[in-house]
């Protein structure tokens, strides 16, 4: 008989505590985690050019220039002082964040200097979630491609996430939400707000979490959207809505601007019976107050406490407000065009926020995807213009777009690559101000204490490099358990499955080639699960010495029994294929239509991708991959990117295109492949460019003019 989630609860929140105490620990100590800036994604589509704002500074700069005499005394320093400082304050940028959730709060709490983020302890006005609450879901992504649909699987690190969220049922995925919510509560202003979204399922035990969190006395209002039209269930009711609770950081201070809801019909029809002259709806309204609190008077000849003095009653009869009825007594006209509707309740059903059909402009084909109104009401009731926002489930990145629309500054992330990928387009498409494209880089070990899963990352690598077909080292030769070595003096170092593979990692593969046990040996193979933006880069960079491959993402679900890891090394069916890379054209040079400008052209050339068995596909679907790569490998890139003048630390995309954008031909499935762009002239130029195919695979191209 499965336990009561009754008595389960304590455990959860118990567990729940001494994890965020373990996080708040390690966000006060030397090992924080930095969130990876993959793009300073500046919104400039193909049709458009390069991107003609103003390229935000995020962080503080003082620059020392040599000054003028008239300088000097425009800021009232001595003419004698050569030389000024100018401070710069750093500049907001938005961000678009992929990663677990969990390590990305983590992050902003600790902030980040170097990419000039400050800690975000209590300075985010709002939070929305709509984290996922479907035990059953298969989490696939369809991907099209000329004359194909794909069913793309989750990445291995989603993979862990969505076991780790549901391998219990209801209590892995109260564990899961427990410390997050604590994270959230420390995020908030002082004067921030919590609306988290949920539905019948699950409500009730959240609610639980929730007081325990915030305090049962900053519970504000249980809300229900009808998500869904009524349906037909003999055996049941039918359930067809969604709650959203709504939480307060502090009881007597928080944000909240009252929204309105039109009139229904029937509401119109039942009080507002009367037309002016113009044609105007109006309602009668009482003039006559109470005894006792307002004044009596005589106006007209009539003697009551009336709600206005009679000057005051003499100006509304000049202005058309008052009706005399059939009994020749004056009452107030109420016009309809006067009032703003009647305030929000907590039962959502009107039209206004019905849900996304597939025929509406907003729908996105995100299965999860919200209506923009129904996070405008949040935005409006429980932020101002300029107030922080963040979504830490971000979906299809509806919370953010509603923010940036109304003014206001957002954070967002997921932990899926489709998702980020949905999202980034989506921002492009509506015309945002710059914003950051971040990861979650380095996952350190110590981030990842509390799971027990990489417990046993050690005895995972040492299979992985049996599996190669290379010996392990005994835990005397290497700590961690994660070289390796061949006959033929290969060292083979395993990368852990909850890592970013990048320039980091094939650094230190670069260093042990020439120092583990000696050094001597030939060259050194990097096994990964997942890579980072600059990994191309990194691999260009130390080709001589380290190779890069490729753990394939379905190896863990075949190494779920002892009989699976037996037929693989008895057969040798595993493959690590090499990663997956773009080429180009030689970029080209022209005089611009100024003296100050040059254009330069750049062209794809060729897309390699790995191999389609190391893709997460079903097999029917690797054969039609196959068939793709052979023929339209072009067809895979999901978007490119130009930075113009790369400065080796920001991509900057000044300029980028993407599938599904068809300003400049018809084509859905195809990004255009060349580009010509007017620069301002420069002697010496590094233009950088990236490509990101629709499983989410980054490649980097740099080339130097």
């Amino acid at each position: 008989m499965p336990t009561s989630l009754i008595y389960e609860l304590p455990k959860i929140v118990e567990e729940g505590k001494k994890e965020a105490e373990r996080i708040m620990e390690r966000i006060s100590g030397q090992n924080k985690l930095m969130l990876q800036t993959n793009e300073m994604v500046l919104p400039a589509k193909d049709v458009s050019g390069l991107f003609k704002g103003t390229i935000p500074n995020p962080k503080e700069k003082t620059t020392t220039i040599d000054a003028s005499p008239e300088q000097m005394h425009l800021f009232g320093l001595q003419a004698k002082q050569a030389k000024l400082s100018i401070h710069q304050e750093a500049e907001w940028v938005n961000r678009l964040v992929y990663g677990d959730n969990l390590l990305v709060m983590q992050n902003l709490l600790a902030g980040d200097p170097e990419s000039g983020l400050p800690s975000m302890r209590g300075k985010i006005d709002l939070i929305y979630i709509d984290p996922p609450f479907d035990s059953k879901a298969d989490y696939r992504t369809s991907v099209k491609l000329p004359g194909a649909d794909l069913a793309q699987k989750p990445t291995v690190i989603e993979q862990f996430a969505y076991a780790d969220t549901w391998k219990d049922g209801t209590v892995s995925y109260l564990k899961m939400l427990y410390p997050r919510l604590v994270l959230m509560r420390e995020l908030l202003s002082d004067k921030g707000s919590i609306y988290v979204h949920i539905d019948w399922h699950i409500a009730h035990y959240v609610k639980i979490l929730l007081d325990d969190v915030f305090g049962k006395e900053n519970f504000d209002s249980e809300l229900i959207w009808q998500s869904t039209s009524a349906h037909a269930n003999n055996k049941t009711y039918g359930n067809i809505h969604q709650t959203i609770f709504y939480y307060h950081k502090n009881e007597n201070s928080y944000i909240f601007n009252t929204q309105y809801t039109a009139y229904t019909k029937e509401y119109i029809d039942q009080y507002y019976k009367y037309k002016d002259d113009n044609g105007k709806l109006f309602m009668s309204s009482d003039l006559v107050g109470h005894k006792g609190v307002n004044k009596e008077y005589e106006w007209k000849g009539i003697t009551r406490p009336w709600r206005y003095p009679p000057h005051r009653l003499d100006e509304l009869e000049a202005q058309g407000r008052i009706f005399w009825t059939k009994n020749n007594f004056p009452r107030f006209k109420r016009f309809l065009d006067d009032m703003p509707g009647l305030p929000l309740q907590s039962i959502w059903n009107d039209e206004k926020v019905k849900n996304i059909g597939s025929w509406s402009k907003e729908a996105l084909n995100y299965d999860t995807q919200k209506p923009e109104a129904l996070l405008e009401r949040f935005i409006k009731c429980s932020t101002n213009e300029g107030s922080l926002i963040a979504d830490f489930f971000g979906g299809s990145g509806t919370t953010a777009a509603v923010a940036e629309r109304l003014g206001r500054r957002w954070i967002t992330s997921d932990i899926g690559k489709p998702s980020t990928m949905v999202m980034r387009k989506r921002f492009i498409d509506m015309d945002a101000k710059p914003f950051f494209y971040q990861s979650v880089g380095d996952y350190q070990k110590e981030a990842f204490a509390s799971s027990k899963m990489y417990k046993r990352v050690g005895d995972l690598s040492q299979i992985i490099i049996s599996l190669f077909g290379a010996i392990p080292f005994t835990e005397d030769q290497a700590t961690g358990r994660n070289l390796g070595y061949t006959k033929d003096k290969t060292l083979i170092l395993v990368d852990s499955p909850g890592k970013l593979t990048g320039k980091a990692t094939v650094k230190r593969a670069a260093e042990l080639k020439n120092s583990f046990l000696g050094g001597n040996w030939n060259k050194v193979i990097v096994l990964g699960w997942n890579f980072a933006y600059d990994i191309s880069e990194a691999i260009i960079q130390h080709k001589a010495d380290v190779e890069v491959l490729v753990i394939p993402p379905d190896l863990l679900d075949k190494l779920g029994s002892k009989k699976g890891y037996e037929k693989m090394a008895k057969d040798g069916s595993v493959r690590f294929s090499s990663l997956q890379y773009l080429t180009i054209k030689p970029i080209t040079k022209d005089k611009g239509n100024q003296p100050e400008e040059e254009t330069i052209t750049v062209t794809l050339e060729n897309y390699i991708l790995l191999s389609p068995d190391n893709i997460p596909l079903d097999d029917k679907d690797k054969e039609k991959l196959q068939q793709i790569i052979a023929k339209d490998p072009l067809a895979l890139i999901e978007y490119w990117s130009i930075d113009t003048d790369y400065d080796g630390e920001i991509f900057r995309s000044q300029w980028q295109d993407y599938r599904e954008n068809t300003a400049n031909d018809t084509d859905p499935y195809h990004c255009i492949t060349t580009t010509t762009l007017t620069v301002q002239k420069k002697s010496n130029r590094i233009v950088c460019v990236k490509a990101v195919d629709v499983f989410g695979f980054e490649s980097v191209v740099i080339e130097k003019i």
